[in-house]
């Protein structure tokens, strides 16, 4: 539920930008509706309205959503203040690399791995498993946002499509690949406790 929460501003950020523009009135005033700009808007204001509603709920935000809600608001602005896309499309590969920055510096900085942190209270590892687990993040969000700025300079027409399914995709499976590499260590762990 809560990676839904998370994916739903993007959800209406991809509806309104495969909307056609046309002119709509609202209140008097004039404004187009479809397309990159309005998306942004609509990217700023739904992102906005759901971690508004999940720090009410929950009386603060994860760092991660933190981030996100900074990133939109300060890319989603460049954006519509300077009629740029060019400003959304770095959005994606500076938060993928401030990620994959994160998991990197917490090998050495702190006394466990940002992976660690997030996971030890559901599995047991040991050290360099843990280690190998937080590197192999970093590289994944450090990748992901190189791919990311590729698509969106390189494939101008579906950099939308890649940055809302292509991301998303790209990080199931790798998600399936970690979990596939996590089994063995889970396996043993539950036949340890049963011996």
């Amino acid at each position: 539920m809560k990676q839904f929460i998370d994916f739903l501003p993007l959800l209406i950020f991809f509806i309104v930008y495969k909307i056609d523009p046309r002119p709509v009135s609202l209140a008097g005033h004039e404004f187009e509706f479809g397309g990159i700009f309005s998306a942004t808007m609509m990217l700023i204001v739904a992102t906005v309205i759901v971690y508004g509603l999940l720090y009410l709920k929950q009386k603060s935000l994860e760092k991660s959503q933190l981030i996100t809600l900074v990133a939109v608001l300060l890319f989603g602005s460049l954006t519509l203040a300077f009629h740029e896309e060019a400003y959304l499309k770095w959005k994606a590969p500076i938060v993928n690399w401030i990620f994959g920055l994160a998991f990197l510096a917490s090998q050495f900085i702190g006394q466990k791995p940002l992976i660690r942190r997030m996971l030890d209270h559901a599995m047991s590892l040991p050290d360099a498993i843990w280690t190998r687990l937080n590197t192999s993040w970093a590289i994944f969000f450090i990748l992901l946002g190189a791919a990311n700025l590729y698509v969106a300079f390189t494939f101008e027409t579906i950099w939308v499509d890649f940055k809302v399914f292509g991301s998303l995709g790209l990080t199931f499976a790798f998600v399936i690949i970690q979990f596939l590499f996590l089994a063995r260590y889970i396996k043993q762990e539950d036949t340890d406790k049963t011996t």
